[in-house]
């Protein structure tokens, strides 16, 4: 088996939690599949110097969330209309359900994004992604401790912005 061969049957399967973490890191779709490929470009950097992980998932988790901090250091969150946001010709009812799974999608994210970034990601990871606490610890270079302080702290104030019917499509991002 060839190291690309190596390298695919290894990281595919993580793809769809590449893409889930990429997609709450980045403001739309294409930015987000940007995020995802420049992971696996990095990831394949990696294999092929020698440095292949242990355990995959985490190590993607890793890349992918040191990628979006670095696209967001260099200032690349760019403020265009995004080509998913532009509707496509379909039946009533299909768009009708799109729209709602459209608004519902960005009031969550919205909702996290309210959320300080260490608390944001730590909620992403565990809840969404399914990391475990020290997996996430790994992953975002903390003590198990702190992250399970930050995931706490981060359900408290979503469970507040929800009880208190601050969960809109309309919320401010921070």
């Amino acid at each position: 088996m060839t190291r690309g061969e190596e390298f695919l049957r290894a990281t595919l399967p993580a793809l769809d939690l590449v893409h889930n973490l990429a997609r709450r890191l980045a403001r739309d779709t294409t930015e987000a599949e940007d995020l995802v490929q420049e992971t696996y470009t990095r990831a394949w950097a990696a294999w092929v110097a020698g440095r292949a992980p242990l355990r995959v998932e985490p190590w993607l988790a890793t890349i992918c969330l040191n990628a979006g901090r670095d696209r967001a250091r260099r200032g690349r969150d760019r403020r265009e209309v995004p080509w998913d946001s532009v509707p496509e010709p379909a039946a009533q009812a299909s768009v009708e359900a799109e729209a709602i799974e459209h608004v519902q999608r960005e009031i969550v994210e919205r909702t996290l994004r309210s959320l300080p970034e260490e608390q944001r990601i730590a909620v992403t990871l565990m809840d969404l992604c399914g990391f475990t606490a020290a997996e996430t610890a790994a992953i975002v270079g903390a003590p198990r401790g702190t992250v399970l302080a930050r995931v706490h702290r981060g359900r408290k104030v979503l469970a507040r912005l929800i009880d208190r019917g601050e969960v809109t499509r309309d919320a401010p991002r921070p």
